[in-house]
């Protein structure tokens, strides 16, 4: 990856921060914050990204999180929902000029198994009507796949790949801001058989940079091998709406990206 640059969001700390371990071996590392529950601040992120690198060769949407209780965000949406998809959404949007320029380029979203028990409720997609944090975290999880298919038709010839994964269950911070009592409950049960951070990283690395899958898009990986996701996540249709609904939540024009 000698010359090349790539953006890890949510690189303070678990996955993310394994990921930027490249820093430990000499590599060269910026650092900017934003909180990626506001899109004003997504947007900024973007706006830093574009001023400070001429190219984007890789960007691996990374950060993630689970809330038991429902908490709006400063824009009014549902923060399950506006931080594991409408954020990764918006930023791939926003640099996705700067990725066409750099070609070939990739884009990596880390998603989870849970997208396997996920189903997009498009009449509630706020959980506004009845708020479960597994059900609110699961729906997010299964539009991370379901956008990054949407994302490769609509980057297909470009030379910008997109592909998902699911990292296995990592040993995080995942969920300790509002984590729920059953979540509390289990955790030190099965924390020792848990991956390690630098586990779960292996297949964003490998996407972000393996020869052996350079072109391979539109595809779901578990520890670094092509899988099946689930199959509601195949759904086209549903796909192309979920990026219409999302690109109006986020102020897009719902063209961007084809």
């Amino acid at each position: 990856m000698t010359g090349k640059t790539v953006l890890v969001t949510g690189g303070t700390g678990g996955i993310g921060s394994a990921t930027e371990g490249i820093r430990t071996a000499g590599g060269e590392v910026d650092v900017f914050t934003a909180d990626v529950s506001s899109q004003r601040e997504v947007r900024r992120l973007a706006e830093q990204v574009l001023a400070a690198y001429p190219r984007l060769d890789v960007l691996v949407n990374n950060v993630g999180g689970y809330w038991a209780s429902r908490h709006p965000t400063e824009d009014g949406l549902e923060r399950t929902f506006a931080v594991n998809h409408l954020a990764p959404f918006l930023l791939t949007n926003l640099l996705l000029d700067r990725l066409r320029a750099s070609a070939p380029a990739r884009v990596v979203t880390v998603s989870s198994g849970a997208q396997s028990m996920g189903r997009i409720d498009f009449d509630d997609l706020m959980g506004e009507h009845g708020y479960n944090g597994q059900r609110a975290y699961s729906q997010s999880k299964l539009a991370n796949v379901m956008f990054t298919y949407e994302l490769a038709r609509r980057l297909e010839g470009a030379g910008v790949t997109a592909t998902v994964l699911h990292p296995g269950v990592v040993r995080t911070a995942f969920g300790a801001e509002d984590s729920g009592t059953w979540m509390r409950l289990m955790l030190p049960v099965v924390r020792p058989f848990m991956k390690s951070p630098e586990e779960g990283a292996r297949t964003s690395i490998y996407l972000a940079c393996a020869p052996e899958v350079e072109g391979v898009t539109g595809q779901y990986f578990v520890s670094s091998q092509p899988k099946r996701s689930s199959k509601a996540s195949y759904d086209a249709g549903a796909a192309a709406r979920l990026w219409e609904v999302s690109a109006r939540l986020v102020g897009l024009n719902q063209h961007l990206g084809a």
